[in-house]
């Protein structure tokens, strides 16, 4: 009888594994300008390579955040940037 026969072995699931990103470092357009409008431009596209980059950051952290993937303190922490003496006092 076949509805008796043995049906082959199902396959094995695929495994996902979530991970946060790897950080890399920021990186800055390389630039030379030699007129007011260059140097306007240079300044605009290091603002928009410094908010990528930020945003890359963010990322991860909200995925360290919400994960229980916990990462070594940074040197220097948002809060603490400017937080050293001050000049004069």
């Amino acid at each position: 009888m076949s509805a008796c026969g043995s049906a082959p072995p199902s396959p094995a699931p695929t495994l996902i594994v979530n991970h946060c990103a790897t950080p890399s470092p920021c990186t800055l357009p390389a630039s030379s300008p030699t007129t007011n409008g260059e140097l306007h431009l240079q300044l605009e596209r290091t603002e928009a390579a410094w908010a990528y980059c930020a945003a890359e950051v963010d990322a991860i952290i909200t995925c360290h955040e919400s994960s229980d993937e916990k990462t070594p303190p940074a040197a220097h922490t948002p809060d603490q940037r400017g937080a050293g003496p001050r000049p004069g006092s």
